[in-house]
Formats: C-alpha cells, sequence, structure tokens
C-alpha cells in the first residue's frame, strides 16, 4: 500500500499551530462558576422575604460577589436592589412538600450548591408533631442529595411565633426547636453537611414581627445577620480582579481587626484597622461588621457607614494604602444591658 508523505514545510507549519492553540487561555467556559444559593421555605422566606435582600447586599459588601441566589420564584419588592429569585412559598407546609413530592421539580430547575431552609412554621401552626416535621425534613434532605450529592444545607431554628389565633404556637415552636439539633447531627455527612442556624435566640415577635409570625425590618435584619453569618462559614470571599492563578497574597487584598476600646452597661466602643496585606496599593476598602443579635451602630468615624448593610468605607483621606500599610476607624455600638462587646469583621480591598 502506497502512502502519501505530507511536505516538511507543511508539516512544520502544521506543527506551529498546534503549539499556538496551546497557548491560548482556558475559555471563560472554564471559569469557576458562581455558587448557588436557594432560600426555602414560607411566607417568611419568599412574601416578600425582605430579609433576602438584606443579606444578598451585606454579602456583596463583604466580598462575596461570585453569587447567585436560585429559585423558581421572583422577588417581591423590598425597594433595594438584590438577587430576589427564592423558594419561599407562602402557606407552605414542610410535611406537604414533602408527602406531594414538590420539591424535586424546583430543584431540578435551578441546581442549587446551598439551601437556606426556614421551614416548618405552618406545620406548627397546624400542630404538627416535631417527629413528623423532622421526618419530613429528612426526606427533603434526599431529595436535595439525589440532585446535588454534596448540598450543603443550612436549616433554620424558626423564628418565634405568638399569632392571636394560636395559644399553643409559642411553646410548639421551642419544642420543635429543641428537636432540631439532634436530627442534624444524624444526618449530617462530610459531604452533605446539614448545618443548624439558631433564629430564634434573641428574636422578638413583639418588636421584630409585625403579626407576631412575620418579621418586621428589624426581624429581616437579625435574620439577614444570622444567615450571613452561616454563609460565611461555607463560602470564600471572591476577588473580581484576582487571576485564578495568583497564589493568595498578590493583587488587592486586605485584612480587618476589630479591638474593643471601651464597654459599658448598653453600648462599647470599638476600632478597627485595616492591613494592605497584597502587593498591589489600594485606593480604598470597605469593612463589614457584623454585631451581635440586638446591637447596632450608632457613630462612626475614620470612615462612611451604611447603615442597611452595616458596611464602612473609606473616607477621603484614609483609603489609598501601600502594601502592608494600616489604616483605622472607630465606631459607638449601641446594645441591649448585658450584650457582650464584640464585634466580626471582614474587609474587601479597591485596587
Amino acid at each position: 500500500m502506497r502512502t502519501t508523505r505530507l511536505p516538511r514545510a507543511i508539516l512544520a507549519v502544521l506543527a506551529l499551530i498546534a503549539a499556538l492553540l496551546a497557548l491560548q487561555p482556558a475559555s471563560s467556559a472554564a471559569a469557576a462558576e458562581p455558587v448557588r444559593i436557594m432560600p426555602l421555605g414560607d411566607s417568611i422566606t419568599g412574601s416578600p422575604g425582605c430579609w433576602r435582600a438584606t443579606l444578598w447586599n451585606d454579602l456583596q459588601a463583604a466580598g462575596y460577589t461570585d453569587l447567585d441566589f436560585v429559585g423558581t420564584l421572583g422577588p417581591q419588592g423590598c425597594g433595594v436592589a438584590h438577587d430576589g429569585d427564592n423558594e419561599g412559598h407562602g402557606g407552605i407546609l414542610a410535611t406537604n412538600m414533602a408527602a406531594q413530592n414538590q420539591l424535586p421539580a424546583w430543584l431540578s430547575a435551578t441546581s442549587p450548591d446551598v439551601v437556606l431552609m426556614h421551614l416548618g412554621t405552618n406545620d406548627v401552626w397546624s400542630n404538627r408533631s416535631p417527629v413528623a416535621i423532622l421526618s419530613a425534613f429528612t426526606t427533603l434532605v434526599n431529595q436535595m442529595r439525589a440532585n446535588n450529592p454534596n448540598m450543603t444545607v443550612l436549616v433554620a431554628q424558626i423564628i418565634p411565633m405568638n399569632p392571636s389565633s394560636c395559644a399553643e404556637c409559642a411553646q410548639r415552636t421551642v419544642n420543635f426547636n429543641a428537636a432540631i439539633p439532634a436530627w442534624a447531627a444524624g444526618i449530617s455527612t462530610s459531604a452533605s453537611p446539614v448545618r443548624v442556624v439558631d433564629h430564634w435566640t434573641g428574636f422578638n415577635t413583639a418588636t421584630d414581627t409585625y403579626d407576631g409570625v412575620h418579621p418586621n425590618a428589624a426581624g429581616d435584619g437579625k435574620m439577614a445577620d444570622r444567615w450571613f453569618d452561616a454563609l460565611t462559614g461555607v463560602l470564600t470571599p471572591s476577588d473580581p480582579g484576582e487571576d485564578p492563578g495568583e497564589e493568595p497574597g498578590e493583587g488587592s487584598l486586605c485584612t480587618a481587626a476589630a479591638t474593643t476600646a471601651g464597654s459599658w452597661n448598653g453600648g462599647w466602643q470599638g476600632e478597627v484597622t485595616v492591613t494592605n496585606t497584597g502587593d498591589a496599593a489600594l485606593t480604598g476598602w470597605s469593612v463589614h461588621v457584623a454585631l451581635p443579635t440586638g446591637a447596632r451602630i450608632s457613630q462612626v468615624w475614620g470612615g462612611t457607614l451604611n447603615a442597611s448593610t452595616g458596611t464602612v468605607t473609606n473616607a477621603s483621606w484614609n483609603g489609598s494604602l501601600a502594601p502592608g500599610a494600616t489604616a483605622s476607624f472607630g465606631y459607638i455600638a449601641a446594645a441591649p444591658a448585658g450584650t457582650a462587646a464584640a464585634a466580626t469583621v471582614s474587609c474587601t480591598a479597591a485596587a
């Protein structure tokens, strides 16, 4: 059998083309996908569920920008820009959701990586037992894992409820919440952790709801804070300007450290130090300040406070930081009597 040899010049050209193709950067399709987070629940989550808006903006301000809130339902107002997709179905019971096999279709349509589950309020109101509700939770978690074997589930100990039409609901909520940690410990795995988020402690139906059940603006803020603390334990802050191949410490990075300058019954004075830990100069920074439940920042110097997000951005004179340089700001916190002086801070840098 006769074979035909390609001229050496053509072979050389083909080799050059192959080499050039090998040097091309990876396509954007290979870039990391955003973390998909499904808020799952009833009207507390979806009608309108403005804690989701506060949470979204708190996460963005703290540098967690590579996120996508998902759900088959869209936003219902709240007056601020946010990713409003959710799975908060008004009036729904966890026991009915499981019995009617409703969740798999929502999962299939949205493919979440993390589920924030504040569910069970309507079950408690309908006098479903903790055993029945948690059996439904087990079904729902198994359905989540069938969709994604590595699903992270953050399950709430639900906010208190004290509706005028249900005198027993307050104690039923206590009983239900008390059973959740043992259930979660029994179903959690290393591949698909189930973590409990305490929304009950520090929440007051008289001041944090408008009807004994649904959160008002103060309640939304408390719920957002609890979800924020839980999510930052499983997420990694985004750095949009960082090349995926960079080593930690390269580019524009910063850290924040909080100290207490003085305290009194009902508040304290704090100071936050920002350090440029990268190898490039910063033109600005922002720090998210998370305080204990019920506490709020009443005054700031050396920065500008966004009270709705709990974020402090640099002043005009202390935003530019050379590598290794520091800046600081101070604040006064007002808090209920007996609240410990504490703050959890995270820094986001501007290149």
